[in-house]
């Protein structure tokens, strides 16, 4: 493993506490990801739960250990649903995850993205035209106006982790995770990963089930990134295309525990 700034990251402890701990993760996700998050939960040990109605979203938060929301497949009485989970999540100290899929599209989806924004995640996770344009709708004067270059997307996610007390992971070729102060890149995943729809919110299902079991959300999100990369890389080796890799990758989730012999590549940025 590279050593980073912080001599306490441990990814494969950190999967071990996962695996024995089996943590139940609520999440509120759209409707081309609920089959893809639950089956990559499963495969890396959490135990996922798809519940979005009004009538008991805020139960389940309640009984949860880590909360995904994601903004996919929008609808007014849903948006309730996540508001209600995350007043509940944010009371009893439960981390949770927003993945503002979309944002910037729409009025509507950007306004949503905003408002869940403030409601105190413990990760942010999104690309880089999402990050900036939450900086811009939350932030400050960053994002929507940038050229949505992965440096301009870095320097905009410090600034939103800091206005927003939370940590921001910033999905690229390289991911950047930073909480404002510490800034770490992952240098992990495939190119392939990209023609398989919704790996990005199974990310975020496994950003919360990390989150369960790692109190540090900065850590607990490079682990995230940095293992669902890996799987990837392992199931894209000997896949013939997008949908080989798909199901390999639920494999590859599978086996980690398996592969600790393997570099696990966090580096410390500036």
């Amino acid at each position: 493993m590279i050593q980073t700034a912080s001599d306490s990251l441990d990814p494969w402890g950190a999967l071990a506490r996962l695996r024995e701990a089996g943590p139940l993760v609520h999440c509120i996700t759209n409707y081309v990801a609920m089959d893809v998050t639950a089956n990559a939960l499963l495969a890396i040990g959490a135990s996922p739960a798809m519940v979005h109605a009004r009538e008991e979203a805020a139960d389940f938060a309640g009984i949860s250990r880590a909360l995904v929301i994601n903004i996919g497949t929008l609808s007014p009485p849903w948006v309730e649903a996540m508001e209600m989970a995350v007043e509940r999540a944010t009371a009893l100290g439960t981390p949770w995850v927003l993945d503002p899929v979309g944002a910037g599209a729409t009025p509507y989806r950007t306004g949503v993205a905003g408002d869940l924004a403030r409601r105190k995640p413990a990760v942010i996770r999104g690309n880089a035209s999402e990050i900036l344009t939450l900086a811009g709708e939350v932030g400050g004067a960053k994002g929507v106006d940038s050229t949505r270059t992965p440096e301009e997307a870095r320097e905009a996610a410090s600034e939103l982790a800091r206005s927003l007390g939370c940590v921001i992971a910033v999905t690229g070729p390289v991911d950047h995770v930073t909480d404002g102060t510490r800034t770490l890149s992952v240098h992990h995943g495939h190119e392939m990963m990209t023609r398989v729809t919704a790996l990005g919110c199974a990310l975020a299902g496994v950003t919360g089930a990390f989150l369960a079991v790692e109190p540090d959300s900065l850590h607990a999100a490079a682990y995230a990134l940095a293992f669902f990369g890996l799987a990837g890389e392992m199931a894209a080796s000997g896949s013939i295309g997008p949908g080989t890799l798909r199901v390999r990758l639920m494999d590859a989730l599978y086996i980690l525990d398996t592969q600790a012999d393997k570099e696990i590549r966090i580096e410390p940025v500036g």
